[in-house]
């Protein structure tokens, strides 16, 4: 993996991202209830298992991918969902995918690898990320997603993250992964 501060921190347009605390205050106009906490930075499903203490709801994977053409997807599931990245692909309409790289997510998402949620689309203005929401986490009252900064937490409420995604021009695809053959 490449070393992430030799990624240069700005938009494919040469922008900032917007920060963490501009994405709450976005919230906030919105009328988005949220609760966040900092914790060490996580960069995995485990290590952010190992911090959650007492944080309720619904906890997420996310992949950023990207398929031959260079169309990009953010997939966000439950933590412990195992995936077929083939079976996924064709489930999303990508074809054969991978993940995107870190300058990639860096250009499109404004985030580095570990804090990538859906909150990230709002960095992306050009509107070239499809979201794909994982139908199992609409179960969930509350989910916990990082705002822009793996060093932090944020819950809100899943109806919440549905609005939130219509307000930035990024309406959730839900898909059902319980029907995509697992690996």
């Amino acid at each position: 993996m490449t070393d992430q501060t030799d990624i240069p921190r700005l938009l494919a347009g040469g922008t900032q991202p917007s920060s963490p605390t501009e994405l709450l205050a976005h919230l906030d106009r919105l009328g988005i209830v949220h609760r966040t906490i900092e914790h060490p930075p996580v960069f995995t499903v485990e290590q952010s298992k190992a911090l959650r203490g007492d944080l309720h709801g619904g906890h997420t994977k996310n992949l950023f991918l990207r398929n031959k053409k260079g169309r990009m997807w953010l997939v966000t599931c439950e933590e412990d969902r195992r995936l077929d990245l083939k079976s996924l692909g064709a489930a999303i309409g990508a074809g054969r995918c991978s993940f995107a790289s870190p300058e990639r997510l860096m250009s499109h998402l404004g985030v580095i690898p570990g804090a990538v949620s859906p909150f990230a689309l709002v960095n992306d203005h050009g509107r070239a990320v499809e979201m794909v929401l994982d139908a199992a986490l609409l179960a969930h009252d509350v989910l916990n997603l990082h705002p822009l900064d793996n060093a932090m937490t944020s819950a809100v409420c899943s109806s919440d993250l549905l609005r939130f995604l219509e307000a930035i021009s990024h309406p959730a695809r839900v898909i059902d992964l319980d029907r995509v053959p697992g690996p």
